[in-house]
């Protein structure tokens, strides 16, 4: 893997010009048959005047049975294009929604570059309300189109009555779309803000919930909730100051409509009354006033909500269009790989070099916590290459040659602080239901316990993070997860920590046991651990001071007796 020099950024007019082009089938689809609805409804009123204009001059029942079977076909063409067009734009909003969620949390799963400020919180928020929004464009234009169909439809059929009602029509809805695009800017900018200040407050809680347990530990809760209040109301305060802008949008944009309707209604008044129209087209230039409402109101809106897609899409660019920390390589390691660190130095490691052989247990003492941590860091591909000097091999190969797929499919660093999902205890060590080896895993892990527990067994519901579970608990569900993942190398840090020594004694049993002939890593100061391992380094001040096993080093180095000795 390398270190990209230059990454190509998806910028967020990208992102809406890519929702539209893989949904134009859709969209045209959408636009034929909301155009229909629009020329249809405009339909209606022209239909009106023309019916009272030949009843009026004809009075002849035929002519009137001809009207009211015009007017069920109007109406009917009304209902169904209707219902079928929203239906092909609300299909291909929602599925391209979905898909920029998707993306999105992809990317979020991803390593993405240091300098894009955007905890979890913030990329939730971004994959949820953002991408939602940003779809909306998929509904927006051909609403746009179709309302414009029937403003069209409505100026030229006035038109046709006396040119300056048609004339006024075209002047008005140009002027009203002047002032509201101005108007949007305002908008969109301010929309931007709020949707940044949201997502930073939903980030806020999202930490206050992890670290809740320890903030009650030391008194720090009454000042993360502070914290809290101060970002949340920030965003609060936005929110009212889009919903104060908004509302003057839709007000503006309200009072304009009405006053081109009344405008058209008083001058058709006035030309019928100069006897320039007839009272047919009076009743159809009163209608078509009344009728213009919607289409405008619509088109007047279709400015915000662009903006506010807009907006969206460059929140998600964000994300998107973070450089990742590593270009993937190509290669693939050979099966039952050995596991090589060469020279590595990063943090407090200083040319940290050693080797586990193909079907190899080693555990690995570290001596200061930090280098335990920056040493699982490195293997889990969560620090780019040019970060550290020296280099990693799986099966003789540098991870730097090697595709992330293959990476990830050889290679599993089990992290100290395992996330727990929502779910069940099953989906928890088997998340993407492929068979697993679960029942192996569940009793090494000695998760048997837990499943005994419970009437329901591995099909016991968990609660998000675990909640429903204890400590030792939660740390046994991770290993077992680990273990049924049944990788060629496998890296474990600390997995027994929360749990009694009995258990612990077991586990390293187990876990030797069921990963014979199989690379595994452990890096842990857990006595029973170490001696179930075929042999120890020891890692102090940042290189390997020593090698061999448990009991020997035990016997020989009086260090080691001291910080492995409980």
């Amino acid at each position: 893997m390398k270190t990209p020099d230059k990454q190509r950024t998806r910028q967020g007019s990208g992102i809406l010009r890519t929702a539209l082009r893989r949904n134009l089938g859709a969209m045209v689809a959408g636009t034929v048959l909301m155009g229909l609805y629009q020329a249809a409804e405009t339909a209606f009123p022209i239909a009106l005047g023309l019916i009272v204009e030949h009843t009026m001059r004809d009075r002849s029942p035929g002519s009137l049975g001809v009207s009211i079977g015009a007017l069920a076909v109007i109406i009917t063409t009304v209902s169904l294009s209707w219902r079928f067009g929203m239906r092909v734009l609300q299909k291909a909003n929602t599925t391209e929604a979905h898909r920029w969620r998707v993306l999105v949390a992809g990317r979020g799963l991803e390593p993405v570059a240091r300098d894009v400020d955007l905890k979890s919180g913030e990329v939730l928020t971004i994959a949820t309300e953002d991408a939602d929004q940003t779809a909306d464009i998929i509904e927006v234009v051909p609403l746009l189109i179709s309302s414009l169909v029937a403003v069209l439809i409505a100026a030229v059929a006035l038109g046709l009555a006396d040119v300056r009602l048609g004339l006024l029509v075209i002047v008005g809805t140009a002027a009203i779309l002047t002032v509201l695009s101005v108007m949007s800017r305002r908008i969109g900018s301010s929309t931007r803000e709020q949707q940044a200040r949201v997502a930073r407050a939903g980030a806020k809680v999202a930490d206050l919930i992890i670290g809740l347990r320890p903030l009650h530990g030391f008194g720090g809760n009454s000042a993360a909730f502070r914290s809290y209040r101060r970002v949340s109301t920030e965003a609060k305060q936005q929110s009212v100051t889009v919903a104060r802008v908004n509302g003057v949008y839709a007000g503006t944009a309200l009072a304009l409509n009405a006053v081109l309707a009344a405008a058209v209604t008083l001058t058709a008044g006035c030309l019928a009354f100069a006897g320039r129209i007839n009272i047919g087209e009076l009743v159809m230039a009163v209608g078509l006033a009344q009728f213009i409402m919607e289409p405008l109101r619509l088109f007047s809106e279709m400015p915000k909500y662009v903006m506010i897609a807009r907006a969206s899409a460059e929140r998600m660019a964000l994300v998107l269009s973070a450089p990742p920390v590593t270009t993937p390589g190509t290669g693939r390691p050979p099966s039952g790989p050995d596991l090589e660190v060469d020279c590595v130095r990063h943090g407090t490691l200083r040319k940290v070099r050693f080797r586990v052989g193909a079907g190899e247990f080693v555990a690995l003492a570290a001596y200061q916590p930090r280098a335990a941590a920056e040493l699982a860091s490195v293997l889990a591909l969560n620090v780019p290459p040019d970060a550290y000097d020296g280099s990693v091999r799986l099966g003789g190969r540098d991870l730097a040659d090697l595709s992330m797929a293959a990476v990830r499919e050889h290679l599993l660093v089990n992290p100290y602080d395992g996330e727990i999902f929502a779910g069940t205890l099953r989906t928890n060590i088997d998340p993407s239901g492929t068979g697993r080896p679960v029942d192996a895993a569940v009793e090494a892990s000695m998760l048997t316990d837990v499943v005994a527990l419970h009437r329901e067994g591995l099909d016991y519901a968990v609660r998000d993070r675990g909640a429903n579970l204890s400590g030792g608990q939660r740390q046994r569900l991770s290993l077992a997860r680990a273990l049924a993942a049944d990788t060629d190398v496998l890296v474990l840090r600390d997995p027994t920590t929360a749990v009694d020594a009995v258990t612990e004694q077991l586990i390293a049993r187990n876990v030797a046991k069921l990963r014979r002939g199989r690379t595994t890593l452990v890096i842990t100061s857990s006595p029973a651990l170490l001696d179930a391992a075929d042999r120890v380094l020891v890692l102090d001040e940042g290189v390997i001071t020593a090698e061999d096993t448990h009991r020997n080093l035990l016997a020989a180095d009086e260090e080691y007796r001291l910080a492995v000795t409980r």
